[in-house]
C-alpha cells in the first residue's frame, strides 16, 4: 500500500483515493447516468432491454453496467440464465451524502 507521509502524524492512503475517484468517475458520466435513469423508471432490465432501449452496441452497454456494478451502482440478479439489473439505491445515497460533505464548507 502506497501512502504518503506529510508529518509523523499524518498520512495520505493514495490507493484509497484512488478507489474513491473510481466510484465518483463512475457516476460522473453522462451515458452511465442515462443507464441509472432507465433502470430507475424501468425497476430492472436486462442487458439485453437496456442497449435496445438506448440504441447502444451490446459491448458498450456491457462495459458501462460493469463499470456501475463494480462502484457498486448497480444490482444484479439471476434468474436461470437471464441477469437483471437495477439500481442501488442505497450507493447512491451513500455515494451523494459524502460528495455532498467534501463539498460542504463549515
Amino acid at each position: 500500500m502506497k501512502t504518503i507521509k506529510t508529518d509523523n502524524s499524518f498520512t495520505i492512503e493514495t490507493i484509497q483515493l484512488k478507489k474513491a475517484a473510481m466510484v465518483f468517475r463512475a457516476i460522473n458520466h453522462p451515458l452511465r447516468q442515462e443507464i441509472l435513469r432507465l433502470l430507475h423508471d424501468q425497476q430492472q432490465l436486462m442487458v439485453t432491454e437496456i442497449y435496445r432501449k438506448l440504441r447502444l452496441e451490446q459491448s458498450v452497454a456491457s462495459q458501462q453496467l460493469g463499470i456501475l456494478r463494480n462502484a457498486g451502482f448497480v444490482n444484479t440478479h439471476k434468474d436461470g440464465k437471464k441477469v437483471f439489473y437495477s439500481v442501488n439505491y442505497d450507493r447512491l445515497e451513500y455515494v451523494t451524502t459524502h460528495a455532498k460533505a467534501l463539498i460542504t464548507t463549515d
